[in-house]
């Protein structure tokens, strides 16, 4: 095991730290450079606790040290107007004070059922439900999975994910969930979520943000990592460019399918499902200049769907369509990161991303099933061409102020054509400056004080937001703390593009100068460390949404107008009315969790939340929105059995349980007579669905050779085999109203090599 310490905010070197490993009792300080090294260690996991006079102790655990596989880590430390008990369990994370939660590389492959999806973690975290277990689309606090961000590095990025129309409603693509992520864990280090109340820094989200952070690339040895299973297969190389230098690289391809599963009885709808991505990180220290790191992830996908030849065999309409998917994702940056003195640090980041989807469905002649017809096409295309710039400077040991820029060109292309149409382009930059100042008040009393501002010149809205936040050390176990932000996001492109149902000829798109949605968002916490190892979190949240887009218009001007709708409930479909950002919401709660870490041979993590989800659309009633489940509940854990000769067994298990969505009555003499589904718009969201229930199961074997370690692994999702309900809808070959499920019992087997 080897790393690097430095200050989190100037990037500089730390000499001196101390570097001990529990529970060994095993030291060593830091060399000038800010190096720290443990040569022949005995595989096994172990809690690395770092001290530094000025600094917060920064406890780092389960660290896992295997044959085969150097343990690199790249630690930041805070300062500190006091030495704070060892007890405080930290990882280095961005400045937030509550609603934050680090995903590492060791959970994704630990947790059962991940897939190796940081996205899929985060539904063992309190508050956060997965919209449908097909899809990391992420409902946090009552949010739709619209209000999510994704990063990279820091910038946010287009839609990082393959099949983005799994687990939809209308099987066209969302703007922020997929099938499964296109950057490989591989490459992922120390990622972080934030599900509320975000720092200055952040901004364009209003439920959460998946912040991922790439691993650098073992700049001493050469290593490599090859995985295959069920669903395909994935190798990764890193290692330095040559001997006498600090440059490193970090590459991975990878491959997979669902054919052996099929194979095997799973049922994915009779659909063909692949997709294979590429990525790297480059990292190139300088001597006088800095560090720059060249990083790229693309990945392509493909979902289709064959109508049955036979139409005696036609069971449910979508038998009689073919329906062809296709995805392709990419990006491309830089960063630059310079300590510009002994208490500056400047952080520059470039990326460059672009996504394309395309659906196109066909149905089948009743009368000739080889004749087809072209009905539905959708498209979407996504740029991102961003530029961030991040400046720390700290005035003395209680101050420190932090500046920055966000500066995003946005280009968004639209065609939906079917019943309901939009069509169009968008192309504006997004800017967004912030600046946030960092006191100690005290030695144990923290604010932080910050602005955000958010433009868009396409259609010249734009929001000022305040954010504020307060921490009290009211013992050495004991953490009080309240957070305060206004949040605001851009309308989705298929609201500002929606063509309005009209009976003239003209094309109208009357949502092309919709302001933002924003949000007040209080949260206020209370965390106990239990242990060096273990704490209970107790978090309670208030988040008010306004301008809201909604339908003012009265149902007499149409019948097709929908006095209920609010985009707080849309996710990938599209809507043909005139809005107004006239409506509200609100996302109340209260979060507890307890957390032991990997100590013992044994883990845990129970999280739990009670909360209500409701909104006020045109039509002046409240009503809970589509994601009011009432509560969510997970259970992760593990314990692993040592064996002989360096091997081990590890037994892991996620139970969630999750309050039912709501859905809309469905007026079945309605939808008869329309050949489509007809829903009752003004009982919106009556129907509640039954809760969610899902154990996950994954056994693993580890062992150790001299020059190499493997792990064979059994993932097994809802090993009991629950049926979920997903949502309703009337089918017109059968001429009634059909529930949809979600995933049943899926099981994964996979080999890992690492040498």
């Amino acid at each position: 095991m080897r790393g690097k310490i430095t200050d989190a905010e100037t990037h500089q070197p730390l000499a001196n730290a101390s570097v001990q490993l529990l529970p060994s009792g095993t030291g060593t300080t830091s060399s000038p450079q800010g190096t720290f090294r443990f040569d022949n260690l005995p595989v096994g996991r172990y809690t690395v606790a770092v001290t530094y006079l000025g600094y917060q102790t920064l406890t780092i655990p389960e660290v896992l040290v295997e044959s085969g596989k150097e343990q690199v880590l790249d630690i930041d430390l805070s300062p500190s107007s006091t030495q704070l008990q060892e007890a405080t369990v930290r990882t280095t994370r961005p400045v937030a004070v509550n609603s934050i939660q680090p995903i590492t590389i060791e959970q994704t492959l630990r947790y059962a059922a991940t897939y190796l999806d940081p996205a899929r973690v985060t539904t063992s975290f309190p508050g956060v439900a997965v919209s449908n277990d097909q899809a990391n689309g992420l409902v946090v606090r009552g949010n739709s999975p619209n209000g999510m961000q994704w990063r990279l590095e820091g910038v946010e990025i287009v839609n990082p994910n393959h099949l983005t129309n799994a687990g939809t409603f209308s099987d066209r693509p969302t703007q922020t969930a997929g099938g499964v992520n296109i950057l490989s864990t591989q490459l992922l280090g120390t990622s972080y979520f934030l599900s509320g109340a975000f720092p200055s820094e952040y901004g364009n989200a209003l439920s959460g943000v998946l912040d991922m952070k790439l691993r650098t690339g073992n700049n001493e040895k050469r290593e490599f990592t090859a995985q295959a299973g069920l669903i395909g297969f994935d190798v990764a190389a890193e290692g330095p460019f040559s001997k006498k230098s600090k440059a490193s690289y970090l590459v991975n391809y990878r491959y997979s399918f669902t054919g052996l599963l099929g194979a095997m009885g799973v049922d994915f709808g009779g659909e063909d499902i692949r997709y294979q991505d590429l990525s790297f990180n480059i990292t190139l220290p300088t001597r006088r200049t800095g560090e720059f790191t060249f990083f790229g992830v693309g990945g392509i996908s493909s979902n289709l769907f064959k109508a049955k030849p036979d139409t005696t065999e036609w069971v449910v309409q979508k038998d009689g369509f073919d329906i062809d998917y296709t995805n392709k994702m990419g990006a491309l940056g830089m960063t630059h990161t310079v300590t510009l003195g002994p208490n500056t640090g400047l952080r520059t980041v470039a990326v460059a991303s672009a996504l394309s989807s395309r659906r196109d469905g066909y149905v089948h002649s009743i009368y000739d099933p080889a004749e087809r017809f072209h009905i539905e096409q959708d498209a979407v295309d996504k740029t991102r061409l961003s530029l961030s710039t991040a400046l720390s400077h700290r005035l003395g040991e209680k101050n420190l102020l932090r500046s920055g820029l966000f500066l995003t060109y946005q280009d968004d292309r639209i065609l939906s054509v079917g019943r309901v149409l939009a069509e169009g382009q968008l192309q504006g930059l997004v800017i967004q400056p912030y600046l946030s100042w960092r006191w100690n008040i005290t030695p144990t009393l923290t604010s932080e004080a910050g602005l955000h501002y958010l433009s868009y010149t396409y259609n010249k809205t734009n929001s000022l937001e305040p954010r504020a936040s307060l921490q009290w050390q009211a013992t050495p176990r004991q953490v009080l703390s309240l957070s305060y932000g206004l949040h605001s996001q851009l309308q989705q492109p298929q609201v500002y593009l929606a063509i309005k149902n009209s009976n003239t000829q003209l094309i109208e798109r009357p949502n092309r100068y919709l302001d933002l949605t924003k949000a007040h968002h209080l949260v206020a916490g209370y965390q106990y460390h239990l242990t060096n190892t273990s704490s209970l979190k107790v978090e309670a949240y208030w988040q008010e949404l306004y301008d809201v887009p909604v339908v003012t218009l009265s149902p007499a001007v149409s019948y097709r107008v929908m006095p209920s709708f609010s985009t707080l409930n849309l996710v990938e479909t599209y809507v043909d009315q005139e809005l107004k950002n006239a409506g509200t919401g609100r996302n109340v709660g209260l979060e507890v969790s307890y957390q032991k870490f990997l100590t013992d041979s044994y883990y845990m993590l129970v999280s739990g939340s009670l909360y209500n989800s409701t909104y006020v659309g045109g039509d002046g009633i409240r009503r809970s929105t589509r994601y009011n489940g009432n509560h969510t509940f997970s259970f992760t854990g593990g314990k692993e059995f040592k064996t002989t000769r360096n091997g081990m067994w590890g037994i892991n298990t996620r139970i969630l349980w999750f309050g039912g969505f709501r859905d809309t009555p469905i007026n079945v003499e309605a939808s008869r007579s329309e050949l489509a589904t007809v829903y009752e718009v003004n009982n919106a969201f009556t129907v509640k669905l039954k809760d969610y229930f899902r154990p996950d199961l994954r056994i693993y074997w580890k062992k150790n050779k001299e020059k190499y370690n493997r792990t064979l692994a059994l993932d097994i999702q809802n090993v009991s085999g629950t049926q979920n309900e997903s949502f309703r809808y009337y089918d017109v070959w059968q001429r009634q109203v059909v529930q949809q499920y979600q995933l049943g019992l899926v099981p994964v087997l996979s080999y890992r090599w690492e040498f």
